[in-house]
């Protein structure tokens, strides 16, 4: 739609018009030895100073910076190109462009796993020839994208890195909680803590009376709702009640702790599910479908940034010089 800001070019013949019409305001004067003169007719001559020549280019120029920074033009000066998600083995890389024939393509890292999202965006700056091709653990979209450029992908899913959570536990049932985080398995490890610090992530409180004031975490697996009577009227999801305080976000479940396998594969699924947010899946290999007529990304062509700094240029030079002329 951008490019409709094209048809406005003829505006530009309004300056120049209105350079032509203006006229600087004489005013006459009879002299007393005019009447010894020869009468003649008197004859305007429109003259053009360099101030003036110089004014109207700079607004011209302008208008159409204006125009073309409405119309946000892009050159397409990207040729092939392989798109490499972060932390993607270079040998796979190497790999990759062998056998896809691109070994001259130039590599473009990207910033996340969302690469479809990224090459929406920055798709019009690619030569409508181009080969692109997208290795790396690519977050798998909702659904398949409509691209103006043929794409390969080949996906290689990165195994989660080793990290730690640290968990709070207030029980006086602490062997239980202990076997259910140890049947835990995966690249997350759960620290049982027996106080609350500034790296606990969970809080299990699993107590009669109420905690101090001060003691927070995130979020809270609260096994005794009497320690909260506000959980009483709290809304459920999944069986669980929970209720945002200024201490954190409390879980709450006359279960608590599990006593079966699903009952803790459904407390840990609505855990990640409703707290920490599905990670999303690896792409399968595809190609997706290639479509002339698919809707260009958003504003902020490659040449924006240039046609504001030259707006801003214009701008000032047409003030100093309407002020100079003033003068």
């Amino acid at each position: 739609m951008n490019s409709w800001w094209w048809w406005a070019l003829p505006v530009l013949i309004l300056p120049i018009l209105w350079h032509r019409q203006k006229r600087e305001q004489m005013k006459a004067v009879p002299l007393a030895t005019a009447r010894f003169l020869p009468s003649s007719r008197p004859v305007q001559l429109r003259t053009w100073r360099l101030q003036d020549l110089l004014l109207l280019l700079l607004r011209c120029l302008l208008l159409a910076t204006l125009i073309a920074w409405l119309a946000d033009p892009v050159l397409p000066w990207r040729g092939d190109s392989v798109l490499v998600v972060p932390g993607t083995p270079p040998a796979f890389v190497d790999r990759q462009l062998r056998e896809a024939g691109l070994t001259d393509a130039r590599r473009i890292d990207l910033p996340h796993r969302d690469a479809y999202r990224w090459l929406h965006e920055h798709e019009r700056e690619f030569d409508p020839q181009a080969r692109l091709l997208l290795v790396g653990d690519v977050a798998m979209p909702a659904a398949l994208p409509r691209l103006r450029h043929a794409l390969t992908v080949r996906p290689q899913a990165v195994p989660a890195p080793a990290s730690e959570r640290h968990v709070a536990v207030f029980s006086q049932r602490v062997d239980a909680w202990r076997k259910l985080f140890a049947a835990l398995e995966g690249p997350q490890a759960d620290v049982l803590d027996a106080q609350a610090g500034a790296k606990t992530e969970l809080l299990i409180w699993d107590l009669p009376h109420a905690p101090p004031p001060g003691l927070r975490a995130p979020l809270w697996w609260v096994a005794d709702s009497r320690a909260f009577p506000a959980l009483e009227k709290a809304p459920q999801v999944d069986g669980l009640r929970y209720l945002d305080t200024p201490q954190g976000r409390l879980w709450s479940a006359p279960w608590l702790p599990p006593q079966d396998a699903a009952a803790a594969r459904t407390l840990f699924e609505t855990w990640q599910r409703l707290h920490l947010g599905v990670q999303p899946h690896t792409a399968p290999p595809q190609a997706p479908v290639v479509d002339a007529r698919a809707p260009a990304g958003p504003n902020g062509g490659a040449l924006r940034d240039a046609l504001s700094a030259a707006l801003l240029v214009l701008f000032a030079l047409e003030r100093i010089a309407t002020h100079v002329r003033r003068r």
